[in-house]
């Protein structure tokens, strides 16, 4: 019997016999089998010498429950948690957050939220966007989780060090404001790891084994996760069902193995190497912004693992339907022929909204009522998918049966396990990103970071400046 508690992958509509000729061949994908297996025993490998820690996350340990004693403790003191942190230590905050408490949380009242605190993702260093937030905050009565592994992420630091003053400026410079201050780093080594050492600061350690992107189910994720109620035991059961479902070398019975081959095979055999994510849910959005950097960082790559040049690399995009099929999907649909779209589909909702019965002379709009909101979005999909096959355009349906914890966790470890294979399949390690480095230490150059070489950037030529 199926189990109506997990997540359903669709992809008929990648194969050619849909695509009236055009897509993949079943063949193909078929044929992907073999090397499936290879990929999927070095993966085995990698869990199994610890490379790959995010695995392991699954697992309930005694951190979470340290996590969950903290939420319900000393947490409950705050009406506000601010985390501050970019790329891995965000994304996946913000995706957890509008995916299970919606993108309104923070309007609500408390008694809306059951009195549980505002969430504030600050996730980036535009003085326009992090200045009115502190200005408007009650700082003493916020928590502020400061995320980074390495404790040298420049924005990150620049982040704390002013929230670290404001909390001086209005709790004195005492021990008082260091309560109101949690960093997750390093469990050993690092700058914030020596700051939290030296100056008494309560800390959660982010595995020396798990990369930023895949971190959303370590302490980066599941902290802000408990503070706001959600039941990380649902969460991490979710994950650890599809971990389960995608033990199998057996590539057609293997979701992430599958989403991965198929994923590969459009951009290298049929040219679709922008890779399009369209929730039908709002609450999902962020999830697209998440799997973006996932996608992107681990796989576009300039050496393959035998260290030669192949700049290779699939394009992420995000679309929300219904709004983009009145923006992006004219493109989709007529355009080139170079892309894949992923729908993530929702099958039932926590509300319904009706469309009351009106208008009966006009029949443009008198057929709307009697449905309702969550039909009409569900119908604007289903088109949508089935114009883009008859127009010959690769697209796959993830269907999550609700947005609860337990499903939502199944979408994050499907996404981050398909992750691994497609760097299989592409040959490239997934778990590094030497090109986000170089940025790194040119910026360090430009704002005079000791031992850093001042970075040699040309002033932009006049002559090709328009004023």
């Amino acid at each position: 019997m199926t189990d109506t508690t997990n997540i359903r992958l669709d992809y008929g509509s990648m194969l050619a016999p849909r695509l009236g000729g055009r897509g993949l061949d079943p063949e193909r994908l078929a044929a992907a089998a073999g090397r499936f297996r290879e990929i999927h025993a070095n993966v085995e490998a990698r869990r199994e010498d610890g490379t790959l820690g995010f695995y392991d996350l699954v697992r309930r340990t005694p951190m979470v429950g340290q996590i969950e004693a903290f939420a319900d403790g000393p947490g409950q003191a705050f009406e506000n948690i601010v985390v501050l942190g970019i790329g891995g230590s965000a994304l996946g905050t913000t995706s957890l957050l509008h995916a299970l408490h919606g993108r309104d949380w923070n309007e609500r009242s408390a008694e809306e939220r059951d009195h549980f605190p505002r969430l504030f993702v600050l996730d980036n260093v535009d003085p326009d966007t992090i200045a009115p937030l502190l200005d408007r905050l009650n700082v003493g009565a916020t928590l502020f989780n400061v995320v980074s592994k390495s404790g040298t992420t420049a924005e990150t630091m620049a982040q704390f060090l002013i929230v670290r003053e404001r909390l001086r400026a209005a709790l004195g410079d005492d021990e008082g404001y260091r309560r109101h201050l949690l960093f997750t780093t390093d469990p050993e080594r690092g700058v914030l790891r020596r700051i939290a050492d030296d100056e008494g600061i309560v800390t959660l350690p982010i595995p020396g084994n798990v990369g930023g992107r895949f971190s959303v189910l370590s302490a980066v994720g599941l902290l802000p996760a408990a503070m706001v109620g959600i039941d990380l035991d649902a969460l991490l059961a979710g994950a650890a069902a599809m971990e389960e479902r995608c033990r199998t070398d057996a590539l057609l019975e293997n979701p992430a193995g599958v989403f991965a081959a198929l994923q590969f095979l459009a951009h290298t055999e049929a040219g679709a190497g922008v890779h399009v994510m369209m929730p039908y849910s709002d609450r999902l959005y962020a999830m697209a912004d998440w799997f973006r950097q996932i996608w992107a960082e681990s796989l576009g790559k300039r050496k393959n693992l035998e260290g030669e040049d192949v700049w290779v690399g699939p394009t992420p995009v995000k679309a929300l339907g219904a709004t983009d099929q009145h923006s992006q999907v004219q493109l989709y649909i007529e355009g080139p022929f170079d892309k894949t779209v992923t729908f993530l589909a929702v099958d039932e909702h926590d509300h319904e909204v009706a469309v009351p019965p009106a208008y009966a002379e006009i029949d443009a709009i008198a057929y709307l009522g009697g449905h309702t909101l969550g039909e009409l979005l569900d119908a604007e999909r289903r088109a949508t998918a089935a114009a883009l096959a008859d127009s010959g355009r690769m697209n796959m349906t993830i269907a999550l049966p609700r947005l609860d914890a337990h499903a939502v966790g199944q979408l994050l470890m499907l996404l981050e396990i398909a992750t691994v294979y497609a760097g299989g399949f592409y040959g490239v390690d997934p778990m590094d990103q030497p090109g986000v480095e170089l940025g790194k230490v040119l910026t360090y150059g430009l704002m005079g970071r000791p031992g850093s070489e001042r970075a040699d950037i040309p002033d932009p030529d006049p002559r090709r400046v328009l004023r």
